[in-house]
């Protein structure tokens, strides 16, 4: 069961008709009393509520998961 979800962002998933990635902060996400993610959303249909696709990263990942998604943009982003 997921508690409260704020959505933080959204933008267009490149290379689609409709597709969105949506970023959340996503409050006990696994029952009460679990600590808030931030929920990573893709969805096919435009439809940031209902995604096809989600992540959901502890927040004392964020620094890690950032450094790993600017190394593969450095490395492979703009072939």
């Amino acid at each position: 069961m997921s508690g409260k979800n704020t959505v933080l962002k959204t933008f267009a998933l490149a290379d689609t008709k409709k597709g969105i990635i949506s970023v959340s902060h996503l409050e006990e996400p696994y029952g009460t009393g679990s600590f808030p993610v931030v929920s990573i959303g893709i969805s096919l249909k435009g439809d940031s509520s209902s995604p096809d696709w989600k992540a959901h990263i502890p927040y004392e990942n964020l620094d890690e998961l950032i450094e790993s998604l600017q190394a593969a943009k450095e490395q492979f982003g703009d072939k």
